[in-house]
């Protein structure tokens, strides 16, 4: 294994080229790369910048660990929709593979495309619920999203790429169990998980336990940590997430990639028009020296 970290943690908006200096110079050896929406997808990410960018991580000496967008509409009950998200995966697949990335990874979408609320705003309301629309078909739904997922996998093996998915609070996948109906009903070597701990401890999973139910179908990794009450980005050590555990399990699936530190709730992290400062530097510098600590002890 080796770690890796985030670019939007660094710099949230493109351009990412002195966020990936500055990733480089911090002894990171992994990265990943993200389009917010299909505008910066097309903009940013022209086949000139994508060569640029791929030369200047082999200059730095960073591995793209996974390329990261995610389509609007792919649980839309709309099919015209659905279309259009499994054309933007595609440009997503393309543009991940002139990288040259491995692995693509989308978070997984709310049902229906409904606005769900914010788990991080849990603490601050007297009563936690969704009023959702009457009259749903739930099971036309999670089929609808079956079959876009079926074809964005179709995607990946086309080209040799993986498709980790991400897991949040709220979404059609957001546990193991969801996880493991997702690859069951899709079918495809292509799909796996974006193993991230702390979006799945808030939805009452133990992290460690996830990496025994999905073994090898973890692609890749999100390493940050929370108290279980919201999906907030800690350094690890500072929640509640036994990482010790977490990693030894890694080690006993078989997990050989990147461990990806993502701290989005931590001093001197970069918010959308937020820059972000040398504490983020000490913050990631204190989790991987921490984590590398744990990987020896549990023998990685």
């Amino acid at each position: 294994m080796k770690f890796g970290t985030t670019v939007w943690t660094y710099q949230w908006d493109p351009p990412y080229e002195d966020a990936l200096r500055r990733i480089a110079g911090l002894g990171f050896r992994a990265v990943e790369l993200i389009a917010w929406n299909r505008e910066v997808l097309d903009t940013y990410y022209s086949p000139q910048r994508v060569l640029d960018l791929r030369a200047l991580l082999g200059d730095l000496g960073l591995e793209l660990s996974e390329f990261v967008s995610t389509p609007p509409g792919m649980a839309s009950p709309d099919a015209v929709q659905r279309q259009r998200a499994v054309d933007y995966f595609k440009r997503v697949v393309d543009v991940g593979l002139a990288l040259g990335t491995t692995i693509v990874n989308t978070v997984s979408p709310n049902p229906f495309e409904l606005p769900m609320p914010r788990i991080m705003q849990k603490h601050l309301a007297q009563e936690w619920s969704m009023d959702f629309p009457r009259g749903l078909d739930w099971k036309r739904n999670w089929a609808d999203y079956v079959e876009v997922t079926r074809r964005c996998c179709a995607l990946c093996e086309a080209v040799g790429l993986r498709y980790a998915l991400e897991p949040h609070p709220y979404r059609l996948m957001r546990n193991a169990a969801s996880m493991s109906r997702l690859l069951d009903q899709v079918a495809s070597p292509a799909l796996g998980m974006n193993f991230d701990p702390s979006h799945l401890f808030p939805m009452g999973e133990l992290s460690e336990m996830v990496v025994y139910e999905i073994g090898d179908r973890i692609f890749h990794t999100h390493f940050s940590d929370n108290d279980g009450t919201s999906n907030a980005h800690w350094r690890p050590g500072k929640g509640k997430i036994n990482w010790q555990a977490v990693l030894r399990a890694l080690r006993e699936v078989g997990y050989d990639h990147v461990i990806s530190i993502e701290l989005e709730d931590v001093p001197g992290v970069a918010h959308q028009g937020v820059l972000s400062t040398p504490a983020l530097d000490k913050e990631v510098t204190l989790a991987r020296t921490y984590l590398a600590d744990l990987c020896a002890e549990v023998g990685i």
